[in-house]
């Protein structure tokens, strides 16, 4: 059946050239990449036991074989910190019995009011599943006429896979849909992750689970946004983690003059004025922190 550990080393293994790692070509196969035999000589492992381990039939790898793999695979840093964190939930999975729950929404009065010294910036707070929990009226400016905040209980990855608006507003969109998949894997729990898996795998499809399983671990950069109103966003990400509640308070900066120039723009015409002039200072006023919990 596989594991998480598993998928994540034979991937990398199907996209590396033996070439790159010294190896001779041993001429077409049948599939891409490094061969077995090849990864388990330069781990010090025998095919068989690295076989078991992509098969999902030996979950508990030792730390030492772990290392191991990350050294023959060349991973670097965060792939390395993926790698060992896969290998510990795969362990965890074989000792308890998944129950498919929500996680908690509720968000601390501390970090409400600290999102409420934000405004009127761009920020939000939510986590790993990708539940946007609260937000300030900067980001619901930026996300007006999208349908993201629509539901009830926002989701990204949820608008991202199924509302085919996503496609449009998020200019890069299959670079976001990877950073969404990817992270999903450092949800609270094995719970949380099956609870959300299990409402997209049927409504997303292929687009979903294949990036879910792919473990590219994404190159986050500039947020492009095409804003409804014609604007084009270029947004910066600062993340502030939260780890004792499993969430991240997120602050988007406008990356360029253009941008600043865009919103304070949307500001002005949410209010019914003209926009602003492009010497004139953007209001510092405070509007309310709205939670979705």
């Amino acid at each position: 059946m596989g594991s998480p550990l598993g998928n994540f080393i034979r991937s990398k293994r199907d996209s590396i050239q033996p070439e790159s790692l010294g190896l001779p070509d041993r001429g077409r196969r049948r599939s891409p990449g490094l061969r077995r035999l090849d990864l388990a000589t330069c781990a010090g492992i025998s095919v068989e036991y690295l076989t078991r381990i992509e098969q999902g039939r030996d979950r508990n790898p030792s730390p030492t074989v772990v290392n191991a793999l990350a050294d023959a695979l060349r991973l670097d840093s965060p792939e390395r910190n993926h790698l060992r964190y896969l290998a510990k939930i795969t362990g965890d999975e074989c000792s308890i019995l998944i129950r498919p729950v929500p996680p908690s929404r509720r968000v601390r009065p501390p970090v409400l009011r600290t999102l409420r010294l934000l405004e009127p910036s761009v920020a939000i707070v939510t986590n790993r599943l990708g539940d946007v929990l609260a937000h300030t009226s900067g980001y619901r400016l930026v996300t007006s006429g999208t349908g993201l905040l629509d539901d009830a209980h926002p989701n990204l990855n949820r608008y991202l896979f199924t509302d085919p608006r996503a496609r449009t507003f998020f200019v890069d969109w299959d670079d976001v849909a990877d950073e969404q998949a990817f992270d999903l894997w450092q949800a609270p729990s094995l719970e949380n992750l099956e609870w959300l898996t299990a409402e997209l795998t049927p409504i997303a499809g292929p687009d979903f689970t294949d990036r879910l399983n792919r473990h590219v671990v994404p190159r986050r950069g500039v947020l492009r946004l095409d804003h409804p109103s014609g604007h084009r966003l270029r947004l910066l990400r600062e993340t502030l983690e939260l780890p004792a509640e499993a969430q991240q308070l997120v602050v988007f900066l406008p990356a360029d003059d253009q941008t600043a120039e865009a919103i304070d723009q949307l500001e002005h015409e949410s209010r019914g004025r003209p926009g602003p002039s492009r010497d004139t200072p953007r209001t510092q006023h405070s509007q309310p922190v709205q939670a979705t919990v």
